[in-house]
Order: C-alpha cells, then sequence, then structure tokens
C-alpha cells in the first residue's frame, strides 16, 4: 500500500514548530506550503489535505487569505479529504458557507472539550477530552449540511461536512509548542501565570489522547482513495 501524499497548507507565519508538530503527527508524505509566503499547490492531485493554524483571522484583509480560500475550495470540490486546525477549521467553516467571528475573548490552555454527532474522527478517544487550546476566533454558524462533532463552554470545536473535518483545538501541540504560544500571548499576567502552570507533565500526557484524531483522519483517507481508485477502475470482465 503507497503512502498518502498529502498537501499540507501551513499558515503558520512562522512555520517551523508547526512543520515539527505535523510532520510528526501525520503518517504520510506532506508536500509543504507556505500560505502566508503566497505558496499554494498547482493541482489538487494529492489524497488529501490538512491545513495549520495562523496568527491571523479568516475575515482579515491579507493579501494570501482569499486565494488560499480558492485553492480549498477547489480541493473540497474535487472529493479530497481535508482537515483544518484552529485557523484551517474556521477556514473550512468559511469556505463552506459557515461564519466565523472574534469571541471577545480568548480561551487557552489545557481544557476539556466533548465529541458529539459523528464520532469517525474520534474513533479511541473518550467522549471527553484533554485538548490545549488558544483562539479568540470561533466557527459561530456551522456550514450549511455540517454536523458539530466537538464543543466545548466556549465554543463549537468540531464539525464534519462529507470529506471535510475541521477542529479548533490543537491535537499537534506539544509541550514546548503549547509554552512558547502562551508566552507569545498578550494576556494578563496573572492569567498567563495560570496557563503556563497548567503545562505539565500530566496534562500533555492526557492530551496525548487526541492525537488519534490524526490517525484516524489518515484510515479514512485511505478508505476514501481506495473506495475511488475501485469506483474509477470499474467492474473487471471476465
Amino acid at each position: 500500500m503507497s503512502r498518502l501524499r498529502i498537501a499540507f497548507v501551513n499558515a503558520a507565519h512562522e512555520g517551523a514548530d508547526t512543520r515539527r508538530n505535523f510532520r510528526r503527527e501525520l503518517d504520510a508524505d506532506l508536500v509543504e506550503f507556505d500560505a502566508t509566503g503566497g505558496e499554494l499547490p498547482e493541482t489538487t492531485d494529492f489524497d488529501g489535505v490538512v491545513i495549520s493554524g495562523s496568527r491571523s483571522s479568516v475575515y482579515w484583509d491579507e493579501e494570501w487569505i482569499e486565494p488560499t480560500k480558492e485553492w480549498v475550495g477547489k480541493a473540497i470540490d474535487a472529493g479530497l479529504p481535508c482537515l483544518g486546525i484552529c485557523w484551517g477549521h474556521q477556514l473550512l467553516a468559511d469556505v463552506l458557507g459557515g461564519e466565523v467571528a472574534d469571541m471577545g475573548e480568548y480561551e487557552i490552555g489545557y481544557r476539556e472539550v466533548e465529541h458529539t454527532g459523528d464520532s469517525r474522527l474520534f474513533d479511541g478517544i473518550d467522549d471527553r477530552f484533554t485538548v490545549f487550546t488558544t483562539h479568540s476566533d470561533a466557527v459561530t454558524e456551522l456550514p450549511p449540511g455540517a454536523a458539530e462533532i466537538a464543543v466545548n463552554d466556549y465554543s463549537n470545536h468540531g464539525f464534519r461536512k462529507d470529506r471535510v473535518f475541521g477542529l479548533q483545538f490543537h491535537p499537534e501541540y506539544d509541550a514546548e509548542t503549547a509554552e512558547s504560544v502562551t508566552k507569545d500571548k498578550d494576556l494578563a499576567d496573572d492569567r498567563m501565570d495560570d496557563v503556563l502552570a497548567g503545562i505539565t507533565d500530566e496534562n500533555y500526557r492526557a492530551a496525548c489522547e487526541a492525537k488519534l484524531v490524526f490517525e484516524n483522519f489518515g484510515d479514512f483517507v485511505r478508505e476514501v482513495r481506495d473506495d475511488d481508485a475501485e469506483r474509477e477502475s470499474g467492474p473487471v470482465s471476465a
């Protein structure tokens, strides 16, 4: 069985940590594109698409965002399985006709999320599980026809529509990334101390359960690839 070939749309403005985290978690050949630098695939000839987080907002008027939306729309139309994380989750919702807005507050730190509805992405993960979160935007209205698959007291944390999955939280983060991202935020001193104090080995180990979403997504992409190949080959003549 050939390895998956996935288009990795890296929307992080400084993408080294993002690159390291996703390459560690995804069992696939990742073809990386620096979206903020204007790099996008010239084709949709991939098995799937993964879109990272970003410090931008999907509704900002930055020159790289609209072309990224356009290419992602083409990938969805081509039937490619897509997984978006944080900003990628919001981008997918926007492209599919949902709404993204500023929450007026920050969710950050290790917190609990509950998965609901279609749990294909959450096979093997407890109904309530620990994740690292960091976002001030949220999907406030799901795309037409999409199902909510994860939520907590702040916002929607996941949706699915056909072959498209979005997750608001960061299953790819290691503890080093959680700490550096937190220190980069403009938080009040007491809240900064609170979040940093929660970045413990215990919480990181608990959050590792959610990393199964990458394995589950990979399994889904293989199923789609194999099913599509079987349909294209058609019935075998006797």
